[in-house]
């Protein structure tokens, strides 16, 4: 579980980007983060991975295994000439994970176990992306969070990451936090979705959320098929 008490966070002696957060997060949940550009998602996961600091208030965190998945480009260079199972080792032996079938294991949850030994280069955004979830899912995660899994992927990839995603919550009971950009996979799939604007956070359920800002910001005719 995830609880976080009145907090808020500035950078420096600047204005508060986050202002007074409180809510938890249940152990099994799907939580999709919300928000326009800017309004501190990215500040959010940093100070849920540990990567920041609250200026004020706490986060109490009770998972013992996070693992993070990046946006896709953020840091892989496709141009090297590095195989699929070169990558994973690699990071096995950095994290000094155990077990000689890890990798394989991996690769079979996301259905890339075919692409062992093929070159980074040659895959699409989509495997890509699938690579990036194995390699979070070698150090057995108890949370799993992504920024934004489906950016610069194509609609059929998109459906199969978000089916695997959906899988490994309900499935294998890990819980999952992703900022989102795509907002009809965020009310399809999460149990709870955490919207942040001006640095104020609100919780709902999807269906109050298509409620609450959807059809009061933009009309209930764009939505009714979500």
């Amino acid at each position: 579980m995830i609880h976080i008490k009145n907090m808020y966070f500035s950078y420096g002696q600047s204005s508060y980007i986050l202002k007074n957060l409180n809510f938890s997060i249940q152990d099994g949940s799907y939580i999709s983060i919300l928000g326009e550009n800017g309004s501190g998602k990215s500040t959010f996961i940093k100070l849920l991975l540990n990567l920041l600091i609250p200026t004020s208030g706490h986060i109490e965190n009770t998972f013992t295994r996070t693992a993070y998945v990046p946006q896709r480009f953020e840091s892989l260079n496709t141009q090297f000439p590095i195989t699929i199972e070169e990558i994973l080792t690699c990071y096995q032996k950095a994290r000094h994970i155990p077990g000689k079938k890890i990798i394989d294991d991996s690769l079979s949850l996301v259905k890339m176990q075919d692409y062992k030994k093929a070159l980074v280069g040659t895959l699409s955004g989509g495997q890509c992306q699938k690579i990036f979830i194995a390699r979070a899912l070698m150090g057995n995660p108890d949370l799993l969070i992504l920024d934004e899994p489906s950016n610069g992927v194509d609609i059929k990839s998109q459906n199969e990451i978000y089916q695997l995603i959906k899988n490994l919550n309900q499935e294998k009971k890990i819980t999952v936090i992703c900022v989102e950009h795509n907002l009809k996979a965020a009310i399809k799939n999460s149990t709870l979705l955490y919207h942040i604007a001006q640095g104020v956070g609100h919780i709902c359920n999807p269906q109050n959320y298509i409620r609450e800002y959807l059809i009061e910001n933009t009309g209930v005719e764009n939505y009714v098929s979500i």
